[in-house]
C-alpha cells in the first residue's frame, strides 16, 4: 500500500486537474504538432501540462524523484531507487490531435517496482480516476464521486478493449484465444479505467509502451481488484532499463 495518505492523493488529483486545465486551453485553439526523435508526436499541451505537474510534485514531494515523459525525451533523467513518480502529462496525443476526447493525464507513484498510487484524468470528458490511501479505486464525474471495482467476466463472454491507434496482429491473435462478447476501441490509459470500473474485462497490449503510459492506469486497476501481468503471466514491474515495457494483459476479476 502506498505511503501516501488521502490528503496526498487529493493533492495529486488536484494537480492533474490543473494540468488538464492547461491542456484544455490549448485544445480550444490551434494545435501545433512536432515530432520527437523516436518519431512520436508532441504538442505544446504535453510540455505545458508536464511543467505544472513537475512544479507541484517538487513542492509537496521534493525527496521523491520524478520520471516524466517530456523531460526524459529532453535528456533529463533522474537517478531513481525504490520509490519514484512516473508522469505522462498527456497520454493519447493522437487522440488529443484528433479531438476525440480520449486523452489522459497520468501520475503514478512506484514503490519497489509496483505502482501503488495513481491518478488518471480525462480533461475533455470531465472524468477522473484515482486510488486512495486505503486501496480503493474512485471515479469522479458530473454525477459525483463513487468507488469503482472490476467485474467477473460475464458468461456470454468478455468485453475486450483495445488500442484505437496502435492495434496489431499480435493483439488480434490473443483476442482470438478468448470468448469475446464485444470488442471496443479506446485511446490512452482510459482502457485500464474501463476495466477498473467494470465496463470492460480485458485489455491486451502487445505493441510498445513506456512505463509512464501504463503505471497510473495499472495502479487504478489493481485497487479496483484487477491485475496487469506480462503476456506470459509474469509480474509486470517498473523501473526497467529505458523505462521500456514488454507486452502485457490487463484483466478484471476472473
Amino acid at each position: 500500500m502506498s505511503a501516501l495518505d488521502q490528503s496526498d492523493m487529493g493533492f495529486l488529483v488536484e494537480l492533474a486537474d490543473r494540468a488538464g486545465a492547461e491542456i484544455m486551453e490549448i485544445y480550444a485553439g490551434d494545435i501545433a504538432v512536432a515530432e520527437k526523435e523516436d518519431r512520436s508526436v508532441v504538442t505544446k499541451a504535453d510540455t505545458a501540462a508536464e511543467a505544472v505537474i513537475l512544479a507541484g510534485l517538487a513542492q509537496r514531494f521534493a525527496a521523491i524523484p520524478v520520471v516524466a515523459e517530456e523531460s526524459v525525451a529532453a535528456g533529463k533523467i533522474p537517478e531513481v531507487a525504490d520509490r519514484f513518480f512516473l508522469v505522462d502529462p498527456l497520454d493519447g496525443t493522437r487522440e488529443f490531435i484528433s479531438r476525440n476526447g480520449e486523452f489522459t493525464v497520468n501520475i503514478a507513484l512506484v514503490e519497489n517496482g509496483v505502482p501503488v498510487a495513481g491518478v488518471v484524468t480525462l480533461p475533455a470528458l470531465g472524468i477522473a480516476y484515482w486510488t486512495s490511501g486505503d486501496g480503493t479505486a474512485w471515479r469522479r464525474d458530473k454525477d459525483g464521486t463513487r468507488a469503482v471495482s472490476c467485474r467477473a467476466v460475464p458468461p456470454e463472454g468478455a468485453s475486450v478493449v483495445a488500442s484505437r491507434s496502435h492495434r496489431d496482429a499480435e493483439t488480434d491473435a490473443f483476442i482470438a484465444t478468448i470468448k469475446v462478447k464485444e470488442l471496443v476501441s479506446a485511446g490512452s490509459s482510459l482502457k485500464f479505467c474501463r476495466v477498473a470500473e467494470g465496463s470492460a474485462d480485458v485489455y491486451p497490449r502487445f505493441g510498445r509502451t513506456m512505463e509512464w503510459d501504463v503505471a497510473a492506469g495499472h495502479a487504478v486497476l489493481a485497487a479496483a481488484g484487477g491485475s496487469v501481468t506480462g503476456a506470459d503471466g509474469s509480474p509486470f514491474r517498473y523501473g526497467k532499463p529505458g523505462w521500456d515495457n514488454r507486452a502485457f494483459i490487463a484483466r478484471g476479476r476472473g
